[in-house]
This record gives C-alpha cells, sequence and structure tokens, in this order.
C-alpha cells in the first residue's frame, strides 16, 4: 500500500489517494477518498484518466500490472447518500461493483473492477464523521 502517489505524464498530473499492489496476481487497485460529491463528471475523468495511465505511474516502483481497477469510496452523509442516490444511473453504469462485492475480490483480486462504496463509521464504537458537517443558517425576517 503506498498512499499519495503523485504523477506528471505527458502533461496529465495528479494524486492518487492509495495505491494497492497484489504482486500474486500482478493486480493494482486505486482508491479514490472523498468526503463529499461535488462534480461526478469530474470524478470520473480523473480516475478514467488514473485508470489509463496506472501502468505507467506504477512502472518506477518495478510493478507492471496485469489488471488495474478503481475504487471510489465516499464518506457516508446524508448529503452524499441523497446524491448518489440522484446519480446512481450515471455512477453505477461507470463502478457497477459495490462495497459488499468488492469484498470478494480484495480477498481474491482476479480481473479488473470498478467499485464505489460508502465508508460507514460505527459511530456507538466512537467512530467519528468522515464527511464534513454543514449548518444550514435560517436567515432572520426584518
Amino acid at each position: 500500500m503506498v498512499p499519495e502517489v503523485s504523477f506528471s505524464i505527458w502533461g496529465e498530473r495528479g494524486v492518487i489517494d492509495v495505491v494497492l499492489w497484489h504482486p500474486a496476481t500482478r493486480s493494482l487497485l486505486l482508491i479514490e477518498l472523498k468526503t463529499e460529491i461535488v462534480d461526478p463528471g469530474e470524478l470520473l475523468g480523473t480516475m478514467d484518466r488514473r485508470r489509463r495511465l496506472a501502468p505507467e505511474i506504477v512502472a518506477g516502483r518495478g510493478w507492471d500490472p496485469l489488471t488495474v481497477s478503481a475504487w471510489i469510496i465516499v464518506a457516508d452523509s446524508r448529503t452524499n447518500q441523497r446524491r448518489l442516490r440522484q446519480l446512481r444511473t450515471m455512477l453505477r453504469s461507470a463502478c457497477p461493483v459495490d462495497g459488499r462485492s468488492i469484498r470478494a475480490w480484495l480477498r481474491d483480486p482476479k480481473g479488473s473492477v470498478a467499485a464505489l462504496s460508502m465508508w460507514v463509521v460505527d459511530r456507538t464504537a466512537g467512530g467519528e464523521r468522515l464527511a464534513p458537517t454543514q449548518r444550514v443558517r435560517v436567515a432572520l425576517r426584518a
């Protein structure tokens, strides 16, 4: 596991939140962590660019992947839940694998996957919120 992997290839640049390498299967997994879903088109475009450039990004580490997978993990919040419901068709067509299915793939990474899931924190066990809390102020009438 390598966090915060930066790259600049042919004028395309960015930072991948987490890169995981499975040497036995030569599987590469790129993880994007999001606290908020702001621009889904930009998010999917960014993930597509990273997947396309991934073999070159990791070549310097001596990794030569047979498959490249992507996993978008979104912080659990009411706003994100609402956005995921609104954008379900678009997001699921790009990332058909969900949080339950990705677990099986992680145990036996064969083939390439594109996943999207929510990171749910168990607050009863003292877990902290991952998504920011936004306060809405009500305008006072004059």
